[in-house]
C-alpha cells in the first residue's frame, strides 16, 4: 500500500512540473512562436536573410527580429545570411561598441537565431571600423565575417553541395570613391584581388556543388529608389555576366529598403533583394520584377537538391510571395 501511494504521489508530482512547464511555455508564447504558413521541404538546407538592419531596435527592426526568430524555428533554419549595413549611420568603432549589443545581441534574441550568422559589409559598414566587423568574429559565438569577402560550402542530405560566395561590393561603387567617410577604407581596397578571387571561386567550385549562390550588399537591379542610379546599372554591367557565365542561381543583396525579386529575361541569375529588416522605402517595378513591395521584412531559403524554396515574409509573419527555382 505504501508503494502504491509513493508511486501514485510520484506520479502526481512529475505530472504537476509537467504542467507547470507546458503552462509556463504557453504563457512565454514558445508554443505560438512558429509561422505555420511557411511551406516546409523535406531534407532542405534552410537560412533566413536579412539586410540593412542596425537601427537600435528602431523604425521596423524589432517586430521583424521577432518575426524572423518564428521563421527560424519554423523552418529550423541553419544559418543566417546579412546582405550589409549591419550598423547605422557610421558602422561600428570597435568590437566594445555598444551597438553590439543595442543593435545586435539584445534584438536578435530568439534561440532559432543563435546559430551562424554569415554577413557581408554595407556601405554605412564603410564609414566605421571595418577591422572591428571581423574581430568580432572571435568574440561572438554566431557573427561569422572571417574576411571582406569568403566562401562557405554546404552539404545537402544526398551529397551535393551548396556554394555560398560572399562579396564586398562596396569598393567597385565608383561614386564612393571621393573624399568623404568612406573614402580611406575604399581607396584601400584591391578590386582587382577580389574579382580574380570570385571568378576563380566560382569557376573551380568542386564538382558536388549543384547550387550556387552569391552574397553582397549592391543590387545589380532594382525598382526603388536607385533604379536608375549610374552605382546601380554599372554594378549590373559588372558581375551581371560574370554571375550567368557562373551559373550563380541566386544573387542575395540589399541597399534599397524594401523586398524585390527581380530576374531580367535572358538573365540565369535571379536577384532576391531583401534590405527591409528595420527603415522601409517606396519601391517599384523594373525589367523582370517577379516581386515587389514596400514593407518591412525578411526572405527564407529552403534548399534540396533539386530545389530552391524562397518565401518573403513581413514584420507580421505573414507570407507575401513564394517562389521556386527547380533543377534536374
Amino acid at each position: 500500500m505504501k508503494k502504491l501511494l509513493l508511486l501514485l504521489l510520484t506520479g502526481f508530482v512529475s505530472f504537476s512540473i509537467y504542467s507547470q512547464e507546458y503552462l509556463a511555455e504557453e504563457k512565454s508564447g514558445y508554443r505560438e512562436g512558429f509561422i505555420p504558413e511557411l511551406k516546409l521541404l523535406d531534407k532542405s538546407l534552410n537560412f533566413v536573410a536579412l539586410g540593412d538592419f542596425g537601427r537600435f531596435g528602431q523604425y521596423y527592426q524589432k517586430p521583424v527580429a521577432e518575426q524572423m526568430g518564428k521563421a527560424a524555428m519554423t523552418i529550423e533554419s541553419d544559418f543566417t545570411v546579412c546582405v550589409g549595413d549591419n550598423f547605422y549611420p557610421n558602422g561600428v568603432q570597435s568590437t566594445e561598441d555598444h551597438q553590439w549589443i543595442s543593435s545586435f545581441e539584445n534584438i536578435y534574441t530568439n534561440m532559432s537565431l543563435h546559430n551562424d550568422w554569415y554577413v557581408a559589409l554595407g556601405n554605412h559598414d564603410y564609414r566605421g571600423s571595418i577591422q572591428a566587423q571581423l574581430d568580432y568574429t572571435k568574440v561572438s559565438r554566431r557573427w561569422q565575417m572571417p574576411d571582406k569577402y569568403y566562401s562557405k560550402t554546404f552539404d545537402l542530405d544526398n551529397g551535393d553541395k551548396v556554394l555560398m560566395v560572399v562579396m564586398d561590393t562596396n569598393p567597385y561603387i565608383d561614386s564612393y570613391r571621393k573624399p568623404g567617410m568612406m573614402y580611406e577604407n575604399i581607396i584601400a581596397q584591391d578590386t582587382l584581388a577580389q574579382t580574380q578571387w570570385l571568378t576563380e571561386t566560382l569557376k573551380n567550385a568542386d564538382e558536388k556543388v549543384k547550387w550556387k549562390i552569391v552574397v553582397g550588399h549592391h543590387p545589380l537591379y532594382s525598382g526603388g529608389k536607385r533604379k536608375t542610379n549610374p552605382d546601380t546599372i554599372k554594378f549590373a554591367e559588372r558581375f551581371a555576366g560574370v554571375f550567368d557565365t557562373y551559373r550563380v542561381d541566386a544573387y542575395i543583396c540589399g541597399h534599397e529598403h524594401d523586398l524585390q525579386i527581380i530576374k531580367p529575361k535572358g538573365r540565369y541569375t535571379t536577384q532576391f533583394l531583401s534590405g527591409a529588416a528595420s527603415e522601409v522605402r517606396p519601391t517599384g517595378k523594373t525589367e523582370g520584377t517577379l516581386f515587389a513591395e514596400s514593407q518591412a521584412g525578411f526572405m527564407t531559403f529552403s534548399i534540396t537538391s533539386n530545389k530552391l524554396l524562397v518565401q518573403v515574409v513581413n514584420h507580421e509573419g505573414k507570407i507575401l510571395y513564394t517562389t521556386e527555382i527547380n533543377k534536374k
